[in-house]
């Protein structure tokens, strides 16, 4: 007969099933791990929540969940202006014509600190949820979610 890891109580054959550890409050306490949720947007009238594990992760990567607010999954959709054929040709020969400055790079700014971040990864590979993490740091429950998802997208957690 299997026993709870934390208090030595025997458990129920079909509790040892799934779990090594009973039903009382205090064991539940010490072993009991949070899922994480996500809400993924579809469309513009609901969104799908999922259990974010390994599967969901790459999924998301991958661009399968598509928001038409968007574009695709955490991108916001590029505006590109239509380009304007230009009738007449240049007078000005190539050396007299000035370049373009290069495009300084993209730099992504986010409302959470780098501190936060790590606060919040940290805690997350501890098996804290969300909203767990997101009272310790003073964020709320979609940024944290937002910290999370970013970090792993790009190959970070």
């Amino acid at each position: 007969m299997d026993k709870c890891v934390t208090c030595g109580r025997e458990l129920h054959p079909e509790r040892a099933k799934k779990y090594n550890y009973c039903m009382l409050p205090e064991c539940q306490e010490k072993n009991a791990k949070g899922l994480t949720m996500v809400a993924v947007g579809v469309n513009k009238a609901a969104e799908q929540y999922m259990i974010l594990d390994e599967n969901t992760r790459e999924e998301i990567a991958s661009g399968k969940y598509h928001d038409q607010r968007r574009g695709s999954f955490g991108t916001p959709v590029s505006s590109s202006a239509p380009s304007v054929p230009s009738a007449a040709p240049d007078p000005h020969p190539v050396a007299l014509r000035q370049r373009p400055a290069p495009a300084a790079p993209k730099v992504t700014r986010h409302p959470w600190s780098q501190r936060q971040q790590r606060l919040a990864l940290l805690y997350n590979e501890q098996g804290l949820r969300p909203d767990e993490i997101a009272e310790k740091i003073g964020l709320s429950r979609y940024l944290v979610t937002q910290i999370i998802l970013n970090t792993s997208t790009r190959g970070k957690l």
